[in-house]
């Protein structure tokens, strides 16, 4: 996918009648094309050069890339900082935006820098307890959770005022997001927290890891039933497993992560498991395009982002699209 008045690195797209943000990523959604998304690993470091490192590892493969913030309550390069250096290279960044850390004074003059320099998209997130993290003596703050926060930014952007009602004189024109768990007990509520969300403002939803299609198939339903298929766009996650036993720590130790015995035990009898958990994405990829109302994929690939583009290609889910790389320098 192209666009006649495709801008240079570090520039905006106009913004369209209907559109919230001038990025990228919301006029592929809003063109109908299924989008891939994907999650950079910030750096523990402070040389750019690894951020644009890892970022080539993308180039053509996706519309849009997240920069975590703080995942799993682990201190890693901020959110903020990875989006300031590659959307002056011209990549669609989404802004991953943790409750954990900020009261609402620090996230609002952070969604108002954000958008100056060109960021569209914001994740909002309530975020880890900082007991799961390496810093677990830290004090969390949880001023709000990801769902005040999705009406703050919207409040700022449609209302162009901050929470307190002062007036702002240019609002911040992003695109907002929010995270979602179709797989976590009681499944009954996921669809009402998903319905909560978007009644706060969310846009687009980006799941956490799908290994159950049957589960998501329903998860959808219930979605469809609700009517919110015309109000956002929804990508479940996928990711590779890198073996049995890693698929097993996960199972046990990252909350909300649902994989199946079944899975587990396809990585176990496989010769080279590393590439049976590729090809598991891969077909769980082409499975999950054609549920109704899914809009895209968002891809996982902790420690694997080199296989990003071998995933892509081999599941053939944007079909002939090509999305949006830096020119070569």
């Amino acid at each position: 996918m192209s666009f006649a008045d495709e801008p240079a690195a570090g520039e905006n797209l106009p913004i369209l009648p209907g559109h919230v943000s001038p990025g990228r990523f919301e006029r592929v959604l809003r063109a109908g094309h299924f989008a891939v998304t994907a999650e950079i690993a910030p750096p523990d470091s402070a040389d750019p050069a690894d951020v644009y490192a890892r970022a080539m590892d993308f180039d053509g493969y996706v519309d849009a890339i997240n920069a975590t913030d703080g995942s799993g309550a682990n201190c890693h390069m901020s959110s903020m900082g990875i989006c300031a250096l590659l959307t002056r290279r011209g990549y669609a960044m989404i802004l991953q935006m943790s409750c954990r850390d900020r009261n609402r004074i620090a996230m609002q003059g952070d969604m108002l820098g954000a958008s100056a320099m060109g960021v569209a998209n914001v994740l909002c997130l309530t975020g880890d307890g900082v007991q799961s993290g390496d810093h677990p003596e830290a004090k969390p703050v949880f001023d709000m959770d990801s769902i005040s926060a999705l009406g703050m930014v919207r409040q700022m952007r449609d209302e162009s005022a901050f929470l307190s009602g002062r007036a702002l004189s240019t609002p911040p024109r992003l695109f907002l997001g929010a995270a979602a768990n179709p797989f976590a007990p009681p499944l009954d509520f996921r669809p009402q927290r998903l319905a909560k969300k978007v009644a706060a403002g969310a846009q687009f939803v980006q799941t956490q890891y799908c290994f159950d299609v049957v589960r998501l198939k329903t998860y959808m339903a219930r979605v469809r039933d609700l009517g919110l298929l015309e109000k956002v766009f929804i990508l479940p996650g996928v990711g590779p497993l890198a073996s049995a036993k890693s698929a097993e720590w996960i199972r046990k130790n990252v909350a909300g992560v649902h994989i199946p015995d079944a899975v587990i035990q396809r990585l176990a009898g496989a010769k080279d498991q590393k590439q049976e958990g590729v090809d598991l994405c891969v077909e769980l990829m082409q499975e999950i395009k054609e549920i109704e109302g899914v809009s895209g994929i968002h891809l996982m690939a902790y420690r694997q982002e080199h296989r990003i583009g071998e995933i892509v290609i081999k599941s053939k889910v944007l079909g002939t699209r090509v999305p949006w790389s830096p020119p070569a320098s």
